[in-house]
């Protein structure tokens, strides 16, 4: 699997991981599966950064998005 793919899934594991966690905390409860999900993805980003150093910064994740996006379209 490609990198990028892998970074992508993961930023968006995380990004979707975030209203479980306000919603765990706004009901008073310990946000574990949260938790978990984002661990999950930010090994997914780590595993993507490590294979590809210099390749990931703030500047180049919407262009990594779309670019993957785009990919999928084809």
């Amino acid at each position: 699997m490609d990198t990028d793919v892998i970074f992508v899934v993961g930023f968006f594991i995380i990004v979707l991981a975030i209203p479980a966690i306000v919603s765990a905390f706004m009901d008073s409860r310990v946000p574990r599966a949260p938790m978990l999900t984002i661990l999950i993805g930010s090994v997914m980003i780590a595993y993507a950064v490590r294979e590809r150093p210099g390749a990931y910064g703030y500047d180049t994740v919407p262009d990594v998005i779309v670019r993957v996006f785009a990919d999928f379209t084809r």
